[in-house]
């Protein structure tokens, strides 16, 4: 099947959210921070439902938060 790698823009998002840390966006979406960490670094793919929760949180669509390669 190849390499899927899903890639995304959460710290950048962080940054420009007030510097919003990975605990606040953790707790905003229901897990650790240990799991926003992993999903910064493109070491874990999240659920379509934890994909969607984050994207709200910054007000934008999936696309404009991950990209899927």
């Amino acid at each position: 099947m190849g390499d899927k790698k899903i890639t995304n823009k959460i710290r950048s998002l962080r940054f420009h959210a007030n510097e919003m840390t990975q605990a606040e966006l953790a707790n905003k979406v229901g897990v650790t921070r240990q799991t926003i960490n992993a999903l910064e670094a493109a070491k874990y793919s999240p659920s379509l439902e934890l994909a969607f929760k984050i994207a709200r949180v910054f007000d934008l669509g999936l696309e404009d938060v991950f990209q899927y390669n």
